[in-house]
């Protein structure tokens, strides 16, 4: 395989790794409930991601600083939400609802 074909597969790989992480921002934005996810999990998910984008960095690999540079963000806001939301009860918001949840 040439190396334009590998770099690629490498995009492809990482794009749907990452993808993968982003249904789970969007339903904790949506539900604004996240306590059901670990924090443990999170932080240790972040350790990996970091350090494979170290990996990526030190061998100069655009498929893994990208995609663990946008996983790394979406893991970010997750944990940002779980702060902001911990403890808080919310309904999920639904279409013509008010700011309070009022219809």
């Amino acid at each position: 395989m040439t190396s334009s074909i590998i770099e690629a597969l490498g995009f492809i790989a990482g794009a749907l790794t990452t993808i993968s992480f982003a249904p789970q921002a969007f339903k904790t934005w949506r539900t604004r409930r996240c306590d059901d996810l670990s924090s443990t999990m999170l932080l240790t998910f972040a350790g990996g991601v970091i350090l494979w984008l170290v990996y990526g960095l030190a061998l100069h690999a655009a498929p893994i600083i990208a995609a663990n540079s946008v996983t790394l963000v979406l893991i970010a806001i997750i944990m940002a939400m779980k702060l902001r939301f911990r403890g808080k009860i919310f309904a999920p918001r639904r279409h013509g609802d008010t700011e309070k949840g009022e219809r």
